[in-house]
């Protein structure tokens, strides 16, 4: 059992877990991930490390309650515990030797980018972060990012913050006011990563984005987060999850990103369910 030690509501559809796990904690690194399940009943879900804390030996993961799983972790409390919490999963990044770095994430995909940005601006990188959300009340970690960049731009769909626009508007404008790139890095929703990567293929910037599929076991044994890249198929547990944006299909991961979707939306509003309630208060 895995104790959660914090839990902070960070919008009306996210949630923040501190979770004890010394063993995790001292060897994760940005890019990974681990694998949970709630009870002896439960699914197993991946969800990316978002930081970790040696010392303390605890393991910080930010959760968007979205489907039957994520509302039963939201229904635990601090004190609660998780019954399987396994990590450190998948190829931590690589991220050595770069001067000069955007790192964009999208809606809770800057859960993901945070440790990434974190750890280059430790090695002495120059980072720009660029996150994107709907409005402004689905925002999460700014100061938190603020504090691990040279720059943080924040864009909102709507724009209810006061600059509206995509990540990849940002993007585009911080290109060709001179900023030389030499990675950029896109975590967050499908159709987000591909417009990142279709915007750097023509300046041949390097460009880097994380794969958060479908997964079961997270040892390539199902094949369920299996994706191709580069014309070979790939699986996003032991190969990635981060892979190169201007090879991957995203066509194809978004075609099996809704495999599941009518199972879900069921399980989610089956009539013996009652893990909308604690949302619905």
């Amino acid at each position: 059992m895995f104790k959660i030690v914090d839990k902070q509501v960070l919008n009306p559809t996210t949630i923040k877990m501190v979770i004890d796990a010394p063993l995790i904690a001292k060897k994760a690194a940005p890019g990974q991930f681990i694998i949970l399940r709630v009870d002896e009943k439960g699914e197993r879900i991946p969800l990316t490390i978002s930081d970790s804390d040696k010392e303390n030996g605890t393991v910080t993961i930010i959760i968007q309650i979205v489907g039957k799983t994520t509302m039963l972790l939201n229904n635990l409390e601090k004190g609660d515990s998780i019954l399987d919490f396994v990590g450190p999963l998948g190829k931590a990044s690589e991220l050595d030797g770069y001067k000069k770095v955007a790192v964009i994430g999208g809606g809770t995909g800057c859960a993901i980018a945070f440790p990434q940005a974190k750890a280059l601006h430790i090695a002495g990188a120059k980072v720009d972060m660029i996150a994107g959300f709907r409005n402004t009340d689905l925002i999460i970690l700014e100061q938190e990012m603020k504090d691990v960049c040279d720059k943080l731009t924040v864009m909102t769909d709507d724009g209810s913050n006061g600059n509206k626009g995509f990540v990849t508007n940002a993007l585009k404008e911080n290109i060709e006011n001179g900023a030389d790139y030499d990675l950029v890095i896109a975590i967050g929703p499908l159709p987000m990563m591909k417009a990142v990567a279709e915007l750097t293929r023509p300046y041949n910037i390097k460009t880097i984005i994380s794969m958060n599929t479908i997964m079961v076991d997270g040892t390539g044994m199902c094949g369920g987060c299996r994706l191709t890249v580069d014309g070979e198929t790939k699986f996003a547990c032991i190969d990635g999850p981060d892979f190169d944006g201007h090879l991957v299909d995203f066509d194809e991961a978004m075609r099996r990103s809704t495999t599941y979707k009518d199972i879900e939306y069921r399980e989610m509003h089956s009539d013996d369910c009652r893990l909308l309630n604690k949302i619905n208060k």
